[in-house]
Formats: structure tokens, C-alpha cells, sequence
């Protein structure tokens, strides 16, 4: 789109304007918040010299997937800057603050570095004589951070999709697809094969991939035989093994927010490492370390076991002892992300119920319009978890599902006694620390603006403690 044909032409801010002023009107000047494809893209990139940089100066990782992005790229991250090297990470939606999307060796970039960026990218943008979505400004403003910045490895976690997401401007020496499920099907298609070939996207002539599922669509398959992509699959080229523990020693875990400590298994074809548990998924974390040991970095088994002793990653499977309570926040949106959760969260729950044979379990819930709400409620009424009540509000967000909505939905499954609404997720939280007791244990999910409005409600900090 042309400046000609956008919806209205706004006075934009300078490098002296503060990082809000800059956000509010990165989310007005183009005609949609989401609009897939690089042709508006790239020439703004090409005209900050964005793609040769990256490709000159720089090891990037690519990760796109339906979920678990978010793990694959903290582990990748925390793996490459334990090595040694000057790590650049990128990943969306935030939590709380926008600075979480741009890191450099693990720290969020300040409002100033942004600023400046956006302005940079906004002239840009233009001379160009072009329009941007409030995701492709602020990712060209990320990959801009980064090359000033001079960082050694980028990692990128791709937004929606693959092919035609702003993060597939830049070539990836290493792509990787988590797993492939049903999700935003109104911009990827509604079966697996049309959004494994969006995926797919990320994949280059000769490149590498891995590609974190067992189970790999022929759109995936036929895009990797056509491009001569090197391919290491789970369950085939690499596996984690995770030995049986005492219910104790998970018990323990959880109350510190996760499992550290104990030991798993990461095999391929040529080494098994025994390492720590990390606090993060092994399925992701197994992701990580084929992508690493498939690169061309020099990393050992002492940067891996490091990383993860230290990776964390909030809103995902993070557990936290918050008001005497135990609580468990996750950003899991669909089916798939409800049916990882759920073989983790039951025992979790069982070994809670173990040591305060008084606990009840409490939910705070809520969605986006455009998700599967009906099918995620689904999953966790026939799950064997004893939810006493539902604390519902809407998210402070335009592609919110309305209390109406949710409400409807969720007593079509759940009796209608169990279920409370609020006018917002503040007074849901405030609601269930008043319905509840010390050693009660309350699960968030739904969405990451769901957990994102719970932890600032509870004035809870970033990352995990």
C-alpha cells in the first residue's frame, strides 16, 4: 500500500518523542493490523541496508511453528550466548512491556534504542513512499537494533505464519519448524497441509531444517525435496529421553516454578548428552539443540548444560508461589497448546493435591475472538481436573472475545454456578485471590495478553522467579 492510499496520513513522532507516543502511532498508520507479505516490506528493508547486513554479519535462526516458538528461541538464545557469542533475540507477542520482543544477551533493549530505531525505520518507510503494519515497523526496528549492535547470532521468531511474515525478509542459515497445527486459519488456511506450505516459507535452496514433530505434511516434504534442504526430524534424527521421577522430587520442582535439577536425555545419531532439566518444555528444548549442534557454531556440552540451568521463559508452563498461592501461568491458545499443557498441568496438580489434600483449583480464563474457544473450554472440561470456579473477563484488546462470548461458550460445557465474570482480568484477579485460600492452586491461560494483564494485576515480575 502507498501513502496515497492509506487510511489517513498522521504527523509522526521524532527521536524525542517517548516509546508510547511511538507505539500509538505505529498501530495508526497502516490499514490493518495484520497484512501478510514482503512487497511493502523489503524495499524499506533494502533502503536501511537490513538484509545485507544480516546476511553478511550474522548467523540467524529462524523459527516458526504453531507453537513453541517462544521456548525454541530462548533456548537457542541462551545456548548461543553462553557460548560465547553476542546473542540477538526477537520474539512476539510480549508479556508487559514491549521491550521483551528485542533482546540483546538477554537483556530487553531500552526505550531509547527503540525510539531511535522507529524513527530510523520511519524514514525509511517514508521515502519509500510506503505504508507498514505496526509488526513490520517494529520488526524492521528489532533487525535494525541488531545489526548496529553488531550481534554474532540473530535469532528470530517468525509471527504468523512463515512465507509471507517480516521475518522472512532475512535468509536463516538454520530454519526451524516446531510443529504444525490448526491456527489463524483466516490467513494460513484451515488444514495442515496449507499451513505446513506456509510454513515452509522459511525453507532456502540448500538450507538446513529442523523440524520438531513426527508428523510432517507433503506440502513440508515436497518443499524440502524441491530446495535440497538437509532435514533432521524428531523421532527420527534426533529424541529426548526423560527417566521416571519420584513424586517427590517433582513436588519439589514445582513449587520452585519448574523441574531443574533432575536429568534427561538428548540422543541423535551422533552423541547423547545427559543434561539438566530446564524450566521449559524438552520437546522445544530438544528443538534448541538439534538447530545448535546442526549450525556451524562451535558450542560444547557445558554451554548446553549451562543454558539450560538458567533459561527461563514467563508465561510458559511458569509456575509461581504468588499471595500463598500456587499458580500456574500458560499462553496455550488452541488444541494443540491445550494438549502439551495438559499431560504436564495433571500431575502437577495431583502431586499439589498430595500435600494440601484441601487445595481446589481455580481458573482464570479468557481468549481472542478469532480463536478456538469452544474446543480449548473442551479440552480442559475433559481433562481430570476438578475446577471449582471459572473467573471469565474479557481482554483488554481489539480482537477480544466479549464476556458474552465467553460466557455463552463456556456454559454450553461447565455448570453455570461454577462459572464468575468480571468487568476485566484486574477484577478477576483480585476475584479469585477472594474466592480462594493459601495452598489453593489457580491456572491463567488463554492467551499471552490473558497472562500478560493477570501479571501486571498481581504486580508479578519478569521473568519467572
Amino acid at each position: 500500500m502507498t501513502l496515497e492510499n492509506s487510511p489517513e496520513v498522521l504527523s509522526s513522532p521524532d527521536n524525542s518523542s517517548s516509546l508510547s507516543e511511538w507505539l500509538n502511532y505505529m498501530q495508526q498508520i497502516h490499514v490493518s493490523a495484520i497484512d501478510l507479505g514482503l512487497s511493502r516490506v523489503i524495499p524499506v528493508a533494502e533502503h536501511l541496508g537490513l538484509i545485507q547486513s544480516a546476511k553478511d554479519d550474522a548467523y540467524v535462526f529462524t523459527v516458526a511453528g504453531t507453537n513453541g516458538k517462544g521456548s525454541t528461541t530462548a533456548v537457542i538464545a541462551e545456548i548461543s550466548q553462553q557460548a560465547g557469542f553476542k546473542t540477538a533475540l526477537y520474539q512476539s507477542p510480549h508479556l508487559i512491556d514491549f521491550n521483551e520482543r528485542v533482546r540483546i544477551n538477554g537483556e530487553a533493549v531500552g526505550d531509547k534504542t527503540l525510539v531511535e530505531a522507529f524513527f530510523a525505520v520511519e524514514q525509511a518507510r517514508l521515502a519509500c513512499g510506503l505504508t507498514l503494519s505496526f509488526f513490520e515497523m517494529t520488526t524492521l526496528a528489532a533487525m535494525l537494533i541488531f545489526a548496529e549492535a553488531d550481534c554474532d547470532v540473530w535469532v528470530l521468531e517468525i509471527g504468523l505464519g512463515g512465507r509471507l511474515d517480516v521475518v522472512n525478509i532475512i535468509d536463516p542459515d538454520m530454519a526451524i519448524i516446531t510443529n504444525i497445527g490448526i491456527d489463524h486459519v483466516d490467513w494460513l488456511g484451515d488444514s495442515k497441509e496449507q499451513i505446513g506450505y506456509e510454513k515452509a516459507g522459511i525453507l532456502r535452496q540448500g538450507g538446513t531444517l529442523i523440524f520438531g514433530d513426527t508428523d510432517m505434511p507433503q506440502s513440508v516434504q515436497d518443499k524440502i525435496t524441491e530446495l535440497n534442504v538437509s532435514c533432521y526430524q524428531a523421532g527420527q534424527d534426533f529424541a529426548y529421553y526423560e527417566p521416571e521421577t519420584s513424586v517427590e522430587s517433582s513436588t519439589a520442582a514445582s513449587r520452585e516454578g519448574g523441574s531443574v535439577g533432575s536429568q534427561w536425555q538428548f540422543s541423535s545419531a551422533a552423541l547423547t548428552l545427559h543434561l539438566p532439566k530446564p524450566s521449559l518444555s524438552l520437546s522445544n528444548t530438544s528443538n534448541a539443540i538439534a538447530a545448535i549442534l546442526a549450525s556451524s557454531l562451535t558450542v560444547s556440552h557445558e554451554h548446553i548444560a549451562a543454558a539450560l540451568r538458567t533459561v527461563k521463559l514467563a508465561g510458559r508452563f511458569d509456575g509461581r508461589k504468588l499471595e500463598g498461592r500456587q499458580w500456574l501461568f500458560d499462553v496455550a491458545h488452541n488444541v494443540e497448546g491445550m494438549n502439551f499443557v495438559l499431560p504436564q498441568l495433571i500431575p502437577m496438580w495431583q502431586q499439589h493435591l498430595a500435600q494440601h489434600p484441601q487445595a481446589q483449583l481455580h481458573i482464570i480464563f479468557s481468549m481472542l475472538a478469532d480463536k478456538p474457544i469452544a474446543k480449548v473450554v473442551q479440552c480442559l472440561t475433559q481433562a481430570p481436573l476438578p475446577i471449582s470456579q471459572w473467573h471469565v473477563a474479557a481482554i483488554d484488546h481489539p480482537r477480544a472475545a466479549d464476556i458474552s462470548l465467553l460466557s455463552d461458550t463456556i456454559q454450553e460445557q461447565v455448570d453455570p454456578n461454577k462459572l464468575l465474570t468480571y468487568t476485566d482480568l484486574a477484577a478477576a484477579s483480585k476475584g479469585v485471590l477472594a474466592a480462594t485460600a493459601d495452598d489453593d492452586f489457580v491456572v491463567v491461560c488463554g492467551s499471552f495478553h490473558t497472562i500478560g494483564e493477570v501479571l501486571i494485576a498481581l504486580k508479578a515480575e519478569l521473568p519467572p522467579v
